[in-house]
């Protein structure tokens, strides 16, 4: 089995962006994050000891994509952060797709809003730039691979 980074698609779009974010976008190494927001599962124990499982039913993830600061793609994402900040009309609209199609991944985001505005750092060395997006729901599917 191999993988590479160079199999990643992630694109996001929606108000006043559509643009790559992974694969040819300078993704820093640290690449791209989706993680849920919260446990699928609650268990509770009774004063008996008896478990109950409650099942909760949100599929909202965080989507964490990290540029080097020199991305070209650092200032699309500011610029539809800028224009999507100015009405909730707009608020919350994109869709992020993440894909590894040598993996047969394939990840679908919605209701995606960007979290906050990225740190800036200037310092010795160039960075990263990581930006934050809250995704209302998220469907996965992994792939077996090849």
């Amino acid at each position: 089995m191999v993988y590479s980074f160079l199999n990643a698609n992630c694109t996001i779009a929606g108000p006043g962006i559509l643009a790559n974010l992974a694969a040819g976008a300078a993704a820093a190494e640290e690449g791209i994050t989706i993680e849920a927001v919260e446990d699928k599962n609650v268990m509770t124990i009774g004063a008996d000891g008896k478990a109950q499982h409650s099942l909760i039913a949100t599929n909202a993830v965080k989507i964490t994509v990290r540029l080097l600061k020199t991305s070209p793609v650092n200032t699309l994402l500011q610029a539809a952060f800028d224009a999507q900040s100015i009405t909730s009309a707009l608020w919350g609209k994109n869709v992020i797709t993440t894909t590894d199609l040598a993996r047969g991944d394939y990840t679908v985001s919605q209701q995606v809003a960007f979290k906050k505005q990225p740190t800036i750092t200037y310092a010795k060395e160039g960075g990263i730039m990581e930006w934050e997006f809250d995704c209302g729901t998220s469907t996965t599917i992994l792939g077996a691979g090849q």
